[in-house]
């Protein structure tokens, strides 16, 4: 290699000038030192493991609240009521239903609208004709009953049926009568008393030939100590009232006019009592 004798003076002037201005000091490279690249080359295959470890993350503990106290009211413990043992059942005998008499009719006869042969005609009964009886009069003598062919009660003698059962078992009965308005009552009743025999009499009450039926007198008069109702009928205007002494209580009655369809608003008598009383 070969150097160049000018370019080695320049270099050595410039050392000496670099010398004088630095005094003692260590010498300045006025030309800057390459910096070696560091070429790394790894060798090792073992792979690095890394544990992460992780920071603690700060817990808020939150500040203590107070918790009230509860303090529950205290309530009286009910009474226990022991549940009664259960009580058996008692069987039920049923209740005999009530059997009313029968009656069966023995002759042809009436039925009529009250316990007499006084009283208007309600219906015909013939032999065999069947029907129950509801209500009897007083002495038993007279039946209220329902016969089968019709839809209506009536009275029958008992003379002319045959009863089966018991005509005590049931109660006596006043039944009402049919009311007419076609017709007035009697007056002028006249009263007249002979012993024990009332006489009654009035004036007569116009009535058509067809609906005329004359007259009735129902009436509770002193027999033998009793006091008992009567039925009276009559075409005529008088009707004498057997009427003794010794009861306790007056005897009375009242007059109807009758006519086919019914009887009129009655009348009352004006009784003269029997003198002994």
């Amino acid at each position: 290699m070969i150097h160049h004798p000018f370019k080695a003076s320049i270099i050595l002037g410039v050392c000496i000038l670099a010398v004088l201005v630095t005094g003692c000091d260590a010498p300045i490279a006025l030309f800057p030192t390459r910096t070696p690249t560091i070429t790394s080359t790894a060798t090792s295959t073992e792979t690095a493991t890394f544990t992460v470890t992780a920071s603690p993350t700060e817990t808020f503990t939150p500040t203590k609240t107070s918790t009230s106290t509860y303090t529950p009211t205290i309530t009286d413990t009910p009474t226990i009521t022991p549940t009664p043992s259960r009580t058996p059942t008692p069987t039920i005998t049923p209740t005999p239903t009530f059997d009313f008499p029968d009656v069966t009719v023995i002759m042809n006869a009436h039925c009529r609208y009250g316990p007499a042969q006084a009283y208007l005609h309600a219906a015909d009964l013939y032999v065999g004709d069947h029907g129950l009886v509801h209500n009897r009069n007083w002495n038993g003598t007279w039946l209220y009953i329902l016969p089968d062919k019709i839809d209506y009660h009536c009275w029958v003698s008992t003379s002319v049926v045959e009863v089966e059962g018991d005509i005590w078992s049931v109660v006596e009965y006043d039944s009402p009568l049919p009311w007419s308005v076609l017709y007035g009552p009697p007056e002028a009743v006249y009263v007249d008393r002979q012993g024990d025999n009332l006489i009654v009499s009035w004036e007569p009450v116009w009535m058509t030939e067809d609906d005329n039926r004359g007259y009735m007198i129902e009436a509770n008069v002193c027999s033998n100590g009793l006091l008992i109702p009567i039925a009276l009928h009559t075409m005529g205007t008088t009707l004498t009232v057997y009427d003794q002494a010794g009861c306790d209580q007056p005897s009375n009655g009242v007059l109807y006019t009758v006519e086919k369809h019914g009887y009129t608003e009655s009348i009352t008598i004006p009784w003269i009592q029997h003198p002994d009383n």
